[in-house]
């Protein structure tokens, strides 16, 4: 069994460990260790925290996320269609055309129930 072809592999591997620990460990033996109440305290932004952690999100920051994410994701369709799209021809073109409307039209249906609006 011939492990040549992996040795690249597993140096990028290595590499990339050695990169991401070394840094953490030269910072944990060669920083300075001074602590005082106010580098051990809890805060929040610079003050004391003043809610429990725990706190509920509005369910609105959800839905924008989500959504960004699905609009995102079926744009990102428009790259490899752009690029083969003479290969496909007139057939792959009218079907993005009825993917992008079916976009459009599921844009203008959450912008007109108010999904967008951050009130």
């Amino acid at each position: 069994m011939n492990l040549d072809q992996y040795l690249p592999v597993i140096l990028f591997i290595l590499v990339g460990a050695g990169v991401g620990v070394a840094p953490q460990v030269l910072g944990a033996l060669l920083g300075p260790h001074r602590p005082d109440q106010a580098k051990n305290s809890p805060y929040e932004c610079g003050f004391e925290a003043f809610e429990d952690a725990r706190m509920k999100f509005d369910v609105r920051y959800y839905l924008v996320a989500i959504l960004f994410i699905l609009f995102d994701l079926e744009i990102a369709f428009l790259f490899p269609w752009a690029v083969s799209l003479k290969e496909i021809g007139a057939t792959g073109f009218w079907a993005m055309m009825i993917f992008l409307g079916i976009l459009v039209v599921g844009f203008a249906y959450e912008w007109k129930k108010g999904a967008l609006d951050w009130e």
